[in-house]
């Protein structure tokens, strides 16, 4: 009787222990986050000392081939010892991708946004304590016949101190898939639409180069203004926000 029972508890626990190992196997890949990514990002270069914010946007997404709907997840995380205070985000969309909303925002008015940007929404923080992040749920169009930028500047409440700007960082891809469902899309790839040759991006809407060419160069005087104009919120009156751009100021 004792040997009976004693190799009925070996199965069991053989069982369980399988059980256990195979399904959290398959489990934690199930699971898996889509990696995110600070690609394109820097400091403001009039940050306080000891803020050290950041932002993160994932390195793939997927963009619907019918509709040209995607969603994607925008996070501010707070890597400085002590608490950030008040502190607000902007996520921009500028050329092919437009921004439709920002779960828990305010609408950026069209006279209000940041030169180059096509849509704009604020996202006010009341204070991040120190290791602590806070995410937001975007929903954009993306139109894949053209590139795509998106940009999240961080600055200190209401004023215009810049604490971190990412981007204007592209989202794109280099082999498009017309016939499939969706598009997946790579951050800090520049987008190549169906039939355009993958080996040069070319110019712009605006002419230029692509703003991938800048990306090394975020946050460094060549983009300052855009960065500043981003970081320009204001509470107007009690109903919301507003963005002031500085072109003439940088002109």
């Amino acid at each position: 009787m004792y040997t009976t029972r004693q190799g009925k508890r070996a199965l069991v626990v053989a069982a369980l222990a399988a059980a256990l190992a195979l399904p959290a196997g398959s489990a934690a890949l199930a699971a898996e986050p889509v990696p995110g990514s600070s690609e394109g990002g820097k400091a403001g270069p009039s940050a306080p000392a000891g803020y050290r914010v950041g932002t993160e946007l994932p390195e793939r997404i997927s963009v619907s081939n019918s509709t040209g709907e995607t969603k994607l997840t925008a996070k501010v995380t707070n890597k400085g010892a002590t608490g950030t205070g008040a502190v607000r985000l902007t996520v921009a969309g500028f050329q092919g991708l437009t921004v439709k909303n920002v779960a828990g925002c305010t609408k950026v008015p069209e006279s209000r946004l940041p030169e180059g940007a096509n849509s704009a929404y604020s996202c006010a923080i009341g204070s991040l304590a120190s290791g602590k992040s806070k995410s937001f749920d975007v929903t954009a169009h993306f139109d894949l016949k053209k590139q795509g930028q998106i940009c999240l500047p961080v600055t200190l409440g209401n004023t215009e101190t810049l604490l971190w700007q990412q981007g204007p960082v592209n989202f794109g891809t280099t082999k498009p898939v017309p016939d499939a469902p969706d598009t997946p899309l790579m951050l800090n790839t520049v987008n190549v639409p169906a039939g355009a040759s993958s080996a040069s991006p070319g110019p712009s809407e605006s002419g230029s180069t692509a703003p991938a060419e800048r990306l090394p160069e975020t946050g460094s005087p060549s983009v300052l203004p855009l960065a500043v104009a981003a970081a320009a919120l204001l509470v107007l009156g009690g109903a919301g926000v507003w963005f002031t751009t500085r072109r003439a100021t940088h002109r």
